[in-house]
């Protein structure tokens, strides 16, 4: 209902504390485009072409950004079809051949690094558009 523009008030009624229930509405206003108000990860499910441990990437990834606000960050195990999955993105982090990753911003590729420079280069490619704030 929110989603078309009916009613202003979400309840949400966990068994959990009443505090609990912020992030939940939170988590829902973003899923329907309402609020931004935490960063968007989209992933790969990851298949044999994929180029690097995705889940320990991803995990890395979030970890580094998950106190930024308004991103959308695409992790994609490979070039084959990352590029076509990540298209919103605002950030991605791409396997480009074995042992190097291509960083984009939107659609567009910004660089190739190793691997192991990856997150601190994703890092610093969103500090140089000026949209990293310290946690």
């Amino acid at each position: 209902l929110l989603a078309e523009g009916i009613g202003d008030t979400i309840r949400v009624s966990l068994t959990e504390a009443p505090e609990k229930e912020i992030p939940v509405c939170y988590s829902i206003l973003q899923a329907l485009g309402l609020r931004k108000t935490m960063v968007e990860y989209v992933a790969c499910p990851s298949c044999g072409r994929t180029l690097f441990n995705l889940e320990e990437v991803l995990h890395q990834v979030r970890e580094a950004t998950k106190h930024l606000t308004g991103l959308d960050i695409a992790v994609m195990g490979c070039i084959v079809n990352g590029p076509g999955e990540m298209a919103d993105a605002d950030y991605g982090y791409v396997g480009k051949q074995p042992g190097y990753i291509s960083l984009y911003r939107g659609r567009d590729e910004i660089k190739k690094v190793p691997e192991s420079q990856g997150v601190d280069e994703l890092i610093k490619l969103i500090q140089a558009d000026g949209r990293w704030v310290d946690p």
